[in-house]
């Protein structure tokens, strides 16, 4: 990015800053030729998506300074390019069409998104998600881990003695949340393994399990408590709504576009599948 200025870099910048800002602006235009080298034309526009790929540590440059580097490395881009254009290798050609194929697909995408979340699509989304949902059961649990099923019923029986499960868990759990008390907070179906969410189901508030095995080990685990999750207000999950109905809206589209396609695929029988990391039939 700053590299030495050229020629036509330092003229493009002290033409511009020579012009009143009211005249730059009122001449601008993505069409604008900023440069050309040996022929081959820079355009304002093409700076402007240059910049639009910079990290932002570079975007919060001074704007003289982020032209004048972006320039100078579209220059440098397109005379190191001129050198091969009559001779441009394959996999340069097949890296073009596919950017190409998807700044494409990518802007029909955003025309489909962009007039498919209205309220009301939302509102139907919200309906269809949760108006039937049942409040979700979640459960506060704490447990011990340990390597044996002897450690684990040794545990189960000095908790159920009436020791306090929390100082157990800080002296006998090798599990991440044994320095806590062995506390867990609270999870959802689907949050713990089978085995341990079998365990759980099972017992009631205050009640400790027997040995639970899982892959982890052995557990010995106190259910805390146990509460009825709300279903969410359509505001609290307006962003998944909004996500659910664009890929709704992008997935019909393509349903869509492929009803009404020839779309042959044959000629994937005879590839095998690990020629994905053939990168010498590039070179080819």
């Amino acid at each position: 990015m700053t590299g030495h200025r050229t020629f036509m870099s330092a003229v493009a910048i002290a033409i511009c800053a020579a012009l009143p800002a009211s005249a730059q602006d009122s001449e601008a235009a993505a069409d604008t030729v900023v440069a050309t080298v040996n022929g081959t034309e820079i355009t304002l526009g093409q700076m402007i998506i240059a910049r639009g790929g910079l990290p932002d540590q570079y975007k919060s440059m001074p704007d003289d300074v982020l032209f004048e580097g972006i320039l100078d490395q579209l220059v440098q881009q397109t005379l190191l390019a001129q050198t091969i254009e009559d001779d441009m290798p394959a996999r340069v050609e097949m890296a073009l069409e596919n950017e190409k194929r998807t700044l494409l697909a990518s802007e029909v995408v955003n025309s489909i998104v962009g007039g498919a979340v209205t309220e009301d699509a939302i509102q139907a989304a919200y309906e269809e998600t949760y108006a039937n949902a049942d409040p979700e059961q979640e459960w506060n649990a704490s447990h011990i881990l340990v390597e044996t099923e002897e450690d684990a019923a040794a545990l189960v029986k000095r908790a159920r003695e009436g020791e306090e499960f929390a100082k157990l868990a800080r002296e006998h759990s090798t599990g991440p949340s044994g320095p806590g008390g062995g506390e867990l907070g609270w999870f959802g179906v689907g949050s713990m393994v089978p085995d341990f969410e079998k365990a759980i189901t099972s017992l009631e508030p205050e009640e400790i399990s027997d040995p639970v095995k899982t892959q982890f080990g052995w557990h010995v685990i106190r259910l805390n408590e146990t509460r009825l999750k709300d279903v969410p207000s359509i505001e609290d999950v307006r962003k998944e709504l909004q996500q659910q109905v664009q890929r709704a809206a992008v997935d019909a589209r393509v349903s869509e576009l492929r009803e009404g396609a020839e779309i042959d695929t044959s000629g994937q029988d005879g590839v095998d599948p690990a020629q994905l990391k053939n990168i010498d039939l590039l070179e080819q």
